[in-house]
C-alpha cells in the first residue's frame, strides 16, 4: 500500500507556525471582546448607580460621602 508523500521537518515547522500564529490572532481577538464586554458592565454600573443618586435627589458629594462613611463604619467592624 502506497502512502502519500512525506512532508519535509520544514514544511511540519511552517504548519505549526501557521497554526499558532492563526491561534494567536484569535487571542488577540477574544481579548479585545472581553474588554469591550468588561466596558460595556462597567459602563451599566456606573448608570445604575447613577440613575439611584439622581432618584434619591444626593449629589455625587453627598453619595461619596455616605459611601466612604459606610466603608469606614464596616471595616471597624470586620476588623
Amino acid at each position: 500500500m502506497a502512502r502519500g508523500q512525506r512532508r519535509s521537518i520544514e514544511e511540519k515547522i511552517r504548519q505549526k507556525q501557521e497554526i499558532i500564529s492563526g491561534m494567536e490572532l484569535r487571542l488577540e481577538h477574544e481579548r479585545e471582546e472581553l474588554e469591550a464586554l468588561i466596558s460595556e458592565q462597567k459602563q451599566r454600573e456606573v448608570e445604575t448607580l447613577y440613575d439611584f443618586i439622581k432618584e434619591t435627589n444626593l449629589d455625587v458629594q453627598e453619595a461619596t460621602e455616605i459611601l466612604q462613611q459606610y466603608v469606614t463604619d464596616h471595616e471597624e467592624v470586620m476588623a
